[in-house]
């Protein structure tokens, strides 16, 4: 599996995650919303963990800065 996220976008997902889960706890969503947000969340936190989004490898996208050699 290559990596196709950058930094940026491994922790825009983590922080959406993040805040999620904290309107979550809060008790600020809740019945299907909830359910719905917390699938996403969970998805987020794993795409942003291992630096691998799958919508973006069908279109050859990738955030992730390719290194010059030198």
């Amino acid at each position: 599996m290559k990596h196709n996220m950058g930094s940026a976008d491994r922790i825009l997902r983590s922080a959406i995650a993040l805040t999620i889960g904290g309107l979550y706890f809060a008790d600020s969503i809740s019945g299907t919303t909830a359910i719905i947000l917390g699938l996403l969340a969970v998805i987020f936190l794993f795409t942003g963990s291992v630096g691998f989004c799958p919508l973006y490898a069908p279109f050859k996208f990738s955030t992730k800065k390719v290194q010059k050699s030198v």
